[in-house]
């Protein structure tokens, strides 16, 4: 969901010339240039959520190691809960593994749910979701469940706070992020300034326990892929959480894996210059091997190639092979700052995992992907630029 900002966002216009080639072999093997995969990582440009490898630990939580949450379960005199909160806790139970699953274990969420419901001290109505949502109404939102909740929790021994509405409360719709503002005094308690925490909406109960994998990673700083004007799935379709929540291929990008640190520089091979490589690449579905071939094409603009299979987190995927897609740093969550690449016009994007014999080409760059085998160990590919 989008993030409520403390501060404005910059934004950036996207032009891409792109022109999809067939499977015939380049004429001209330009002179090799060899590159540190660092020479591939890309600066983010937008002060905020982004693809930029530069993310402000200050602001974002770190998104390696153990993460502990508190889960408040709240109420209002208005919408007042029924029940236990045990199905609430369910329903949200499963992103730990999922998680874990995604991250190759680097990242872990320990979640201890306040089994009790905390009553708000205003109206569900009164926190203004439905007429747009402030970063200060936001703030406002989270305090009160602290706050209530203080007497019954100790927030000093936690990382970050999910807060759950009774499901009487229709007035709180959906589910964003909070990213706190250093310049501000924020939300404090037991001593603690409460840095980072997921507000969840009735619309968990349409995504599922996926939705707090997406929201969460938020916090770590990416971005959503989805787009916030037209065709919302116009960008990246079902490939990683951050697009489409109930995507086909939900496992997060093989670049966001490289930008949290699941995976680290000696899996990236990179060509950030004119030359040409061969690349095995190894699932991003599974830990070990080289997961990403990146061609950096400009400041802020790359191109990557990941292999993709039907297993673990993507096990729904509706397509399987090479994955080809554009990155751009610079480009502002929700405005495509990934923009996965079909290997024909008019392909469904959540088909678009190239095959052996396929291509992708890119003549204004002089980028050119060839795929050159594919197995069950995972996918070959030759990329150049020149």
């Amino acid at each position: 969901m989008p993030v409520p900002s403390p501060r404005p966002l910059a934004t950036a216009a996207v032009a891409l010339t792109l022109c999809l080639a067939g499977t015939g072999a380049a004429t001209a093997a330009p002179v090799p240039q060899r590159t540190a995969p660092a020479d591939c990582a890309l600066p983010g440009r937008t002060g905020w959520t982004d693809e930029g490898h530069d993310t402000d630990r200050t602001q974002f939580q770190k998104p390696t190691g153990t993460h502990r949450v508190l889960t408040l379960f709240v109420d209002f005199p208005d919408a007042p809960a029924t029940g236990p909160t045990d199905p609430y806790a369910a329903q949200l139970a499963p992103a730990a593994d999922w998680m874990r699953t995604a991250s190759h274990g680097r990242a872990r969420l320990a979640v201890t749910p306040l089994r009790r419901w905390i009553r708000m001290p205003a109206a569900s109505t009164s926190y203004d979701f439905a007429r747009g949502l402030t970063f200060e109404a936001h703030e406002k939102y989270l305090r009160d469940a602290v706050t209530a909740a203080d007497p019954y929790a100790d927030f000093s021994r936690y990382d970050m706070v999910y807060v759950v509405p009774t499901k009487a409360a229709t007035a709180i719709p959906f589910s964003p992020t909070y990213l706190f503002d250093p310049a501000t005094g924020g939300v404090t308690a037991d001593g603690t300034r409460v840095k980072w925490a997921v507000t969840f909406g009735q619309d968990m109960w349409h995504w599922g326990f996926k939705v707090a994998a997406h929201e969460t990673a938020h916090t770590f700083g990416l971005p959503d892929l989805y787009s916030f004007t037209g065709d919302t799935h116009q960008y990246v379709g079902g490939w990683d959480v951050m697009g489409n929540i109930a995507g086909a291929a939900p496992q997060y990008l093989g670049w966001h894996s490289w930008k949290l640190g699941w995976i680290h520089d000696g899996q990236v091979a990179c060509l950030a210059g004119l030359g040409r490589r061969t690349v095995r690449l190894t699932p991003v579905e599974r830990p070990g091997g080289t997961k990403i071939a990146v061609l950096r094409t400009g400041e802020t603009t790359a191109y990557v190639a990941e292999s993709r299979r039907a297993e673990g987190n993507d096990r729904g995927a509706r397509s399987t092979g090479v994955l080809v897609y554009r990155i751009d740093s610079s480009a502002a969550t929700g405005e495509g700052p990934v923009r996965v690449l079909p290997p024909l016009p008019g392909t469904a994007l959540d088909l678009a995992a190239r095959t052996p014999g396929q291509s992708f080409t890119d003549l204004g760059t002089g980028v050119r992907i060839d795929v050159l085998a594919g197995g069950p160990a995972g996918d070959t590919v030759r990329i150049s630029k020149g």
